[in-house]
């Protein structure tokens, strides 16, 4: 196996490995998973992919998660992002798909508004427009590494309330349904996540978060902001160009993602699984000590 650096720091391509090679081998997912620790973002190309072979390598690293309520995919393992209807041709952009990718372009990590966080994401491509579309990523391991002493001994404890309706609700109130807001309420995870199988901390900081004990509304708004406005700087993000074939895995606690946009007559088909994070993962060090989130404030 073979890695190829790729972004500022973080981030590589596997080479002489493929998704099924991991599905199949203990010694070839041993390999990536140790790649996938130290790297925090890997990437395969050219391959022979299908909703099947993308169970069976992410299986390989953890259960996966069920698609949420109001998503395409809903309570099954894959999440479909894109931008046409059956019969195939291209949604408007009041399209709830439309606002989805709108929501998508913020800087968020996977899953951190759930009971059960993820620990990775794989997005396949599997329809690339000619132009756009690219995932950018950033490393919130390398953000914490930046803080100073005094920053990191003040967030190390710190407890940041998560939502999924407050940063739709950005985007448009009305993106999610009573029924959605119900099953996904308010969660509360500790500002940073530590990996198990290296030591290293990284900042568990997204556009779902919005409260920090202790702080009032705008304190914690402007820390958010400031922390996620240093680790999203573009000197430190990997912008990726999707090609057909192209496989992205990352690690959600260690990272943060989103999607740029690309011409609307043209069509766009990724299919994401999210693997969900156990206490091998580091869970015990992201839970906070005692309950009691506070309600997203809706934006109107």
């Amino acid at each position: 196996m073979e890695l190829v650096p790729l972004g500022p720091d973080f981030g590589a391509e596997v080479r002489g490995v493929s998704l099924v090679d991991v599905a199949a081998s203990d010694g070839a997912y041993e390999s990536v998973r140790a790649a996938f620790d130290e790297h925090s973002v890997l990437l395969f190309r050219d391959q022979q992919i299908s909703d099947d072979v993308q169970a069976a390598f992410s299986r390989a690293f953890g259960p996966l998660e069920r698609v949420k309520i109001g998503s395409e995919g809903a309570g099954t393992f894959y999440s479909r992002l894109h931008n046409t209807s059956p019969d195939g041709t291209l949604v408007p952009e009041t399209h709830s798909q439309a606002l989805t990718a709108r929501a998508n372009q913020l800087w968020h990590t996977d899953s951190s508004f759930k009971k059960t966080p993820a620990l990775a994401s794989v997005l396949s491509a599997r329809v690339v427009p000619q132009q756009g579309g690219e995932t950018e990523l950033t490393s919130t391991r390398q953000a914490w590494s930046r803080l100073s002493p005094s920053m990191r001994s003040r967030l190390r404890d710190a407890v940041v309330t998560h939502a999924y309706a407050y940063s739709r609700d950005q985007i448009d109130p009305d993106l999610m349904t009573v029924s959605e807001r119900t099953a996904l309420p308010p969660v509360r995870w500790r500002i940073t996540w530590r990996n198990p199988a290296n030591g290293r901390i990284a900042l568990y900081v997204a556009s779902h978060a919005y409260a920090v004990d202790g702080l009032s509304d705008t304190e914690a708004r402007t820390l958010l902001d400031t922390l996620i406005t240093d680790a999203t700087r573009p000197e430190f993000v990997y912008r990726h160009h999707w090609r057909q074939g192209d496989v992205l895995m990352w690690d959600n606690r260690a990272t943060m993602h989103r999607g740029l946009t690309w011409p609307q007559d043209q069509a766009r088909s990724m299919v994401r699984t999210t693997i969900s994070a156990v206490e091998a993962d580091g869970l015990a060090d992201l839970r906070p000590l005692e309950p009691g989130a506070r309600s997203p404030p809706v934006c109107r």
